[in-house]
This record gives C-alpha cells, structure tokens and sequence, in this order.
C-alpha cells in the first residue's frame, strides 16, 4: 500500500508541475483597438494582437479594416502618439479587409500602447489604433 500511495504522491506532482509549465495558449489576446484615421486619411477597422504559443506575436487587422491608400503604408507600433521604426512589420497588404502580420523578434508589443498604419515615405500617421 505505501508503494501505491508513493506512486500516486509522484504522479500529482507530475502532474501539477506540468500544469504550472503550460506555455502561452494559442490565441491568447494581448490587445485590441480600432483604428482611427490620421494626417487626412481614412482608416477604420479593428486590430488584435495575440500571442502565440511559441511566444511570438501576430498582428490581426480585421475583416472590417479600411484605408483610403496612400504611399508606401507600413504596420507597426508606437506609443503615446509615437510610432516606432524599429517595430515594422512591413507594407500593408491591402487597404481592405483581414490581413495578418508577425512581430518582429526583439519587439515586445507590452512595450507600446499603438498600431500604425505610417506611411514611411513622407513620416506621417495614416491611421492610429490605441490597444487596450
């Protein structure tokens, strides 16, 4: 009986050690926003950032995503009013609908509170979205 008890005593600690060791679930929602337009641009539309279970992030721009267009648009992130360089994620996709995008390694999205829709070749916002 003490044999069983033991091994009963070993395979909950097993078990609750591997439950405290579950990596980030797929999925999970760091933060979302909608953009508004910028700099006389029209830009609408939800954005979600998620964390992968590997623990990289994706950028999610909704099905309900518009831009009016401009030149050479890029995705990124900025705070307080700030968009960031360093944090491209490169050229928009389309001007509609859902599109997908990877952080970039290095870059901790818990660092910014903003995604950018920029325009590079003039320096200027083309729709802002304020994560919550």
């Amino acid at each position: 009986m003490f044999k069983s008890l033991k091994s009963i005593v070993a395979v909950l600690f097993a078990a609750i050690v591997s439950i405290q060791a579950v990596p980030a679930i797929a999925g999970d929602t760091v933060g979302k926003g909608t953009f508004v337009g910028a700099s006389d641009h029209v830009t609408t539309g939800s954005v979600e950032v998620v964390k992968n279970a590997d623990g990289s992030h994706t950028v999610t721009l909704g099905s309900d995503f518009t831009f009016d267009g401009a030149p050479d648009p890029r995705v990124g992130f900025g705070k307080d009013g700030k968009y960031d360089t360093s944090t491209g994620m490169g050229v928009l996709q389309s001007n509609n609908g859902k599109q997908s995008y990877i952080v970039p390694a290095g870059v901790d999205p818990s660092d910014y509170n903003e995604v950018y829709v920029y325009c590079l070749q003039f320096t200027v916002p083309l729709g802002v979205a304020t994560l919550n």
